[in-house]
């Protein structure tokens, strides 16, 4: 929603000034819809050349989570905490080897189901178990274990980064063939010197419009949707974080009270619960 709502403050203050400075609309309709099918396509075929196919993919759903609202809420984290706080609980009272079966088939077990948000997401429920596994094993210790977290989101920073990696050449590129729509025009133009004045001068409007339009579409709308993407995976890398320090803390020996409050601490601030908030909410749903 912010993200429209961005859009039409840049638009509307950029068309409104031009407007109200007495600008002529129709010298840009009439080059709009040639120039944004020269510089649009342009960069998209640039881009697809760029980029592997799973990239391009990635790009795509990053696009469409662009347009939704963050799925990360302090809601999300205190239902993490609280399921960590669950399973760390089972696995002091009754020993490790009881939350085995949780492990193995998460979607069956009545742990993770109790939290359906955050049980029921594949990737954080991977995520846990994957490092329960070896918990429960017994043949890792906790560097070795928080070494492997690391690599683990590193990977998955980098394969994030990938997408906004293809957004921010796109912004780069979209001013260049801007000037290319540009230039093209100045060719037409200078084929058509015998014109009178005014035909000529709207040649060369038309021409201005490309160099226009390239830099509007790359700092008003590639570029925002590369930082706000970037944004939006740095979100999901910080719910992996607060998985590791919880299991980490509890490995170390810290009861499960103190282990979550650990993974609480890495949350960002805007989404993370007080201690009485979370505190309430592992009480509750005991």
């Amino acid at each position: 929603m912010f993200v429209i709502i961005g859009w039409v403050v840049a638009l509307g203050c950029i068309f409104g000034v031009y407007i109200a400075e007495e600008g002529n609309m129709a010298v840009i309709m009439h080059a709009l819809p040639f120039e944004l099918i020269t510089i649009f396509g342009a960069s998209i075929g640039a881009m697809v050349a760029n980029n592997q196919t799973k990239v391009l993919k990635a790009t795509g759903r990053g696009l469409g989570l662009c347009f939704k609202g963050s799925k990360y809420t302090k809601a999300r984290y205190m239902e993490l905490l609280a399921l960590m706080y669950d399973i760390l609980q089972k696995a002091r009272k009754e020993g490790l080897m009881s939350i085995e079966k949780d492990v193995e088939d998460p979607h069956n077990s009545p742990l993770f189901q109790k939290y359906p948000n955050v049980g029921n997401d594949h990737h954080v429920a991977e995520f846990i178990t994957d490092y329960l596994r070896m918990m429960v094993s017994g043949n890792l210790n906790a560097h070795e274990i928080e070494s492997l977290m690391d690599n683990e989101i590193d990977t998955h920073h980098h394969e994030a980064h990938a997408a906004v990696g293809a957004l921010q050449r796109l912004a780069g590129g979209l001013p260049a063939f801007g000037i290319v729509a540009a230039v093209l025009g100045v060719v037409k133009t200078m084929g058509s010197v015998g014109q009178p004045p005014a035909v000529l001068g709207g040649m060369i409007g038309s021409a201005l419009v490309g160099t226009f339009l390239g830099i509007l579409l790359s700092y008003a709308f590639a570029e925002p949707l590369a930082g706000l993407l970037e944004q939006k995976n740095d979100e999901s890398a910080k719910e992996l974080q607060c998985i590791k320090t919880t299991l980490l803390a509890s490995m170390q020996g810290y009861a499960p009270q103190v282990a979550i409050e650990f993974g609480r601490k890495v949350l960002y601030s805007t989404e993370r619960p007080t201690f009485a908030e979370l505190e309430g909410h592992v009480k509750g749903k005991k």
